[in-house]
């Protein structure tokens, strides 16, 4: 039986290996550095290299990377061997200080916004100590910040260091006039919840699609989709429960607080929920996650799914954001206590939150903005492209009672009573969860419900911590120069709910009732990708994160281009293989079965008479393949149409409008096909043995 506790960071360079192999002075000057951003002295930066390397060796390690996340949203890394030769031609294996601090990737073939030219190929990678190292596939990986040589910030993990070290401090101001001790630090957590499908490899090396672009362009729905929710929470299959096991295993081993696991709704869909970690961390540890869930499927012969709606009809994969804000005494900042109606400390970090969501909408939005997550988020599975906050009916209740100066009545908490004697008895909440919500606050955490399956976390952490911040900053402006701090206090709080109740909605967030009600409330509904992602440069966007140094103007510039960049090349893809598909092996297939349905009329006619099901069938056939011949070459039509365009901004908008509509044309054509066509001429597997294979 697998030791936990042993095997749990087994690979991680943690704290304790730290303690354990590094000299007293070494590791407090290392520990002063992860906590207090003190300079690295070489001195120390040479022993914590020389204890990692022979720590790494030891565990069967030979090479070392800079392990980094460019703007691509996946990882990157360059390895490199220990050895170093000696005069008497062997080697012997080394690891220097200054390689621990300082890499040097390629700069220019990685996505940059127009902040790189080909020939500008510098860049750095810069050590992060507050991320432990890792033993992965023989590599130690040293988490890293990466950024070009003239300075501009081309990754996703600095700007989140830098939101995170703003909202410490002003959390911190806050929390100095209540009081509470000055030298506290703050930072904000993450829990991140991540879906999945599982399918079987045979069939995914049989679609194209799923190859090339990570969800099926074509399927018809089949006869049973999620319609009985038998899957969810439901008995998990003896494959998946042993790629489970093993893929908890290889995630304890890196360090990753891998929690829950269960069936979500769809056909073969699954989640694994961490434990909430530090933002920083817990971003380096999806990124690990995803990564592992992919090359742990392999080994069963599976493949994991992580694209936002790899089926059309069934659930499609989200990314729960639980994010909160603690202190580094234990203390949640968001944790309303047993009296949340007295709680003015609570309050003022409730409405903060309040007022970050509702200013800005837009940035909350394009955080979750892209070309796979458009046909996820409204679809009645997740939240719409409407932000708003679920605060439940004590807390909302609570914010009314302070808008109107009028009295509180505590809501009183009723006992759960089974009916049955030996069931336990308890106090149930005073509210329920309202799984609808893009952003619902669930006890002590906000849920941002809109990422989709495959993002980065790190760029809806990085405008969560710089909103809210920005708020923190303004009510400490104020607080800090009051005369009578309650009495500011209480008049701040009442002024934010009244200007941003509109932000609060505790209903059902997937009727179209609430999306007239949040037009009436003037909320933002931008629906697709190109509608949300100009938003990042607004002047008042631009002003917000340059204001607070997280981002420069030409960098909030360069990722709104990266985006929209990402978005037209996603559908570009998804196009051409589309028209791949259906030129060389639907039309030709359907084809030859509309050509055997006239040789068998034929033949019947000679014999016993025409047959009703070959003629309706072959006229069907033929007719429904003119017409998707006739729309696959419109939609190349289309395609070339874009040649003419250089605007970043103009081509994504002619992608979503163009292009993308004549895709859903095709699709519907197609699957109707499918549903009359003789399965063995169909060339590709169905929706149904996709998703009940495994």
């Amino acid at each position: 039986m697998t030791n936990i506790p042993e095997l749990f960071g087994s690979l991680v360079f943690n704290d304790t290996e730290m303690h354990s192999r590094l000299p007293k002075e070494v590791y407090e000057a290392l520990k002063h550095t992860m906590e207090d951003g003190e300079a690295l002295d070489l001195n120390v930066a040479n022993q914590v290299a020389a204890a990692m390397k022979d720590w790494a060796v030891e565990h069967g390690a030979t090479h070392y990377t800079h392990w980094f996340q460019p703007m691509t949203g996946i990882t990157a890394e360059k390895h490199d061997s220990f050895i170093v030769p000696t005069a008497d031609g062997k080697v012997l294996m080394d690891f220097s200080g200054k390689e621990l601090i300082k890499g040097e990737p390629d700069a220019s073939s990685f996505p940059s916004g127009g902040l790189r030219s080909t020939f500008e190929a510098r860049g750095y990678t810069s050590w992060d100590p507050t991320s432990y190292a890792f033993i992965k596939d023989g590599s130690l990986c040293i988490p890293t910040a990466f950024y070009s040589y003239s300075g501009e910030v081309l990754d996703k993990k600095t700007p989140l260091l830098r939101s995170m070290k703003l909202i410490s401090h002003q959390a911190g101001r806050i929390l100095k006039l209540f009081g509470e001790d000055a030298d506290a630090t703050v930072t904000t957590t993450v829990g991140a919840e991540q879906e999945y499908f599982l399918i079987d490899k045979e069939m995914y090396d049989k679609r194209p699609d799923l190859i090339y672009t990570g969800r099926t362009l074509f399927g018809c729905k089949p006869p049973k989709g999620q319609e009985l929710e038998d899957h969810y929470f439901g008995a998990i299959k003896t494959r998946v429960s042993a790629y489970m096991k093993e893929l908890d295993e290889e995630l304890w081993k890196l360090g990753v607080l891998a929690k829950t696991k269960h069936n979500e709704a769809a056909p073969s869909q699954h989640e694994l929920a961490p434990i909430f970690a530090t933002t920083n961390i817990a971003t380096d540890h999806n990124q690990l996650t995803m990564e592992v869930m992919k090359k742990v499927a392999e080994r069963h012969n599976l493949v994991c799914l992580l694209h936002e709606k790899p089926f059309a009809g069934v659930n499609g994969s989200g990314k729960h954001n639980n994010w909160s804000i603690s202190t580094n005494t234990g203390v949640n900042l968001l944790s309303p206590g047993k009296y949340p109606e007295n709680n003015l400390r609570f309050l003022l970090f409730l409405v903060a939150v309040l007022k970050a969501v509702d200013s800005h909408q837009d940035l909350l939005r394009l955080s979750a903005a892209s070309a796979g997550n458009d046909h996820r988020l409204g679809a009645s599975e997740a939240p719409p492209a409407i932000m708003s906050v679920f605060l439940g009916d004590e807390l909302t209740a609570i914010l009314e009672a302070i808008e109107t100066d009028s009295p509180y009545h505590k809501i009183k908490k009723e006992k759960m009573d089974g009916g049955v004697d030996v069931l336990p008895q308890f106090r149930k909440d005073t509210t329920d969860r309202n799984r609808t919500s893009p952003f619902a606050f669930t006890g002590n955490k906000f849920e941002f419900r809109m990422l989709g399956s495959a993002f980065s976390i790190s760029c809806s952490n990085i405008i969560l911590n710089t909103i809210v911040a920005d708020v923190l900053c303004e009510f400490a402006d104020r607080l800090e120069v009051a005369k009578d701090f309650e009495r500011e206090v209480k008049a701040i709080l009442k002024e934010t709910v009244t200007a941003h109740k509109r932000i609060i909605f505790n209903g059902n967030n997937y009727s179209e009732e609430w999306v007239a009600e949040a037009e009436k409330r003037g909320l933002l509904n931008l629906r697709t990708t190109p509608e949300a992602l100009p938003h990042y440069i607004s002047e008042e966007n631009i002003e917000l994160f340059g204001k607070h140094k997280i981002y420069s103007p030409v960098e909030m510039q360069s990722r709104c281009e990266v985006l929209l960049d990402s978005y037209s090349k996603v559908i570009n893809i998804e196009a051409l293989t589309m028209l791949e598909m259906v030129r060389k092996e639907i039309l030709p297939a359907c084809s030859r079965f509309a050509n055997d349905l006239c040789i068998s009329i034929q033949n019947k006619a000679a014999t016993v008479g025409a047959g009703a099901y070959e003629m309706e069938v072959a006229k069907q056939v033929t007719a429904l393949t003119d017409e998707l011949y006739l729309t696959v070459n419109r939609l190349a039509e289309n395609l070339e149409g874009v040649k003419d365009l250089t605007d970043g901004k103009e081509i994504a908008q002619y992608y979503c409008d163009k292009v993308l509509s004549v895709m859903q044309e095709a699709r519907e054509i197609t699957d109707n096909l499918e549903t009359i066509t003789d399965k063995a001429y169909w060339p590709y597997p169905s929706y149904g043995e996709l998703l009940f294979s495994v």
